[in-house]
């Protein structure tokens, strides 16, 4: 059997290695291959391009790339024509991906989606293409289900990889406990996103909010994930331009660790979200937009809130800001809010409280299992004949 694979964003090349791990585990035999990023090929993926080097969001980073991904969808075909795999695995990264979902559909290949896009958020409209060129969805949140299963999508919920992700971590408890302060000082973290142009967006104004906060308590300890080497030194330019005697505990792929040594953290709103209710963290969501962006919102997004510990539980469990012009506003709302959460113990015991309830209906890991059985019961269903053709050969 082989399963061809397209993720273009750098979480889901995580969810997919592992999904590709628990496949494998079920049948030994399994070849994987396509599109992805490191995790994937350390998983044991046959990369054809590894693309998440291309992971952008937003219609005006997208035009620069339309000849890539145009290639990348002719090789795909032509790799669907020369030999066709049993099935193709889309994991988010939907602007691409629909392509893949169209080219495979075309060929008869199954399409089955992971991670779907986020069309009850934002474009409804869009829920045709899942029709045309998908025959079923893995949803990873239970409204999600829902929102699938009530337009009579094929679909199945199978859990958020996140939470697997969580929970097969071991921690470096020597580098939290290094981390931390070892004079009780507040740790707060910074996590300014998975993409170039997250940290071009936001992280000036995160530094502004940490500078404002550690004027009113200077003993917070500041400590910043960052996913690659490039942006970790780019946050590090930025931060010598503009604070430079803001004191930051840079730590490279050790978000988990960051985390965890933090009270709480301050984060560009994304999937990390997900990390932060599994490792039971409070958050403050900011997101920077355009101003055009910002009003386009208002008629396009179909939901409450951007941030899924909020959308899971229908309400503000994480606080978020999505910050648009002049943010002045945001800054101070959002330095006294952390302030707030910094100086009053019971207002922020209130916050955890609220999370760790969350937590403990949400966060079950188990997602990447659930996906690869019900991907290769899928498969299986596809092979075997039907009532009526058991009858004819009888």
């Amino acid at each position: 059997m082989r399963i061809f694979f397209s993720a273009g964003e750098p979480s889901g090349d995580q969810h997919a290695a592992r999904l590709t791990t628990s496949l494998q585990q079920l049948h030994p035999h399994l070849k994987c291959e396509g599109f992805g990023g490191p995790a994937m090929r350390k998983a044991g993926v046959h990369l054809l391009f590894e693309l998440t080097e291309l992971a952008v969001m937003g219609f005006l980073r997208v035009l620069p790339l339309l000849a890539e991904f145009r290639r990348l969808v002719q090789q795909a075909e032509a790799h669907f024509d020369r030999s066709p795999p049993d099935a193709v695995i889309l994991v988010d990264f939907p602007g691409f991906n629909w392509w893949i979902a169209k080219a495979a559909r075309r060929r008869g290949i199954p399409v089955i989606y992971y991670l779907p896009p986020q069309l009850w958020a934002w474009a409804p409209w869009r829920l045709r293409k899942v029709r045309r060129w998908v025959d079923h969805v893995l949803c990873t949140l239970p409204f999600e289900y829902d929102w699938y299963r009530e337009r009579g999508i094929s679909c199945s919920c199978v859990g958020h990889p996140f939470f697997d992700q969580a929970a097969e971590y071991i921690p470096d408890q020597q580098l939290i406990d290094t981390l931390r302060s070892t004079h009780r000082q507040p740790t707060v973290a910074l996590l300014p996103g998975s993409r170039g142009h997250e940290i071009e967006h936001n992280w000036q104004v995160m530094l502004q909010i940490a500078e404002r906060i550690s004027q009113q308590v200077p003993a917070v300890r500041w400590v910043v994930g960052s996913y690659r080497e490039r942006q970790l030194l780019r946050c590090r330019e930025i931060q010598q331009q503009q604070a430079p005697s803001l004191q930051l505990d840079y730590q490279l792929e050790r978000t988990p660790e960051v985390i965890e040594s933090a009270d709480f953290c301050l984060l560009v709103s994304g999937s990390i979200s997900l990390e932060l209710l599994a490792r039971r963290r409070p958050g403050i969501v900011l997101y920077r937009v355009s101003r055009l962006g910002r009003f386009l919102s208002r008629f396009l997004m179909h939901c409450r809130f951007i941030t899924l510990p909020n959308l899971i539980a229908d309400r503000a469990i994480m606080p978020e800001f999505i910050s648009s012009g002049d943010p002045s506003a945001d800054i101070r709302t959002i330095s006294e809010l952390a302030v707030r959460w910094l100086q009053q113990p019971d207002v922020f015991a209130r916050q955890c409280a609220e999370l760790n309830a969350l937590t403990e209906r949400i966060a079950v890991p188990g997602a990447s299992q659930n996906a690869a059985e019900t991907i290769l019961q899928l498969l299986s269903d596809r092979t075997q004949p039907s009532t009526a053709e058991q009858h004819r050969a009888a």
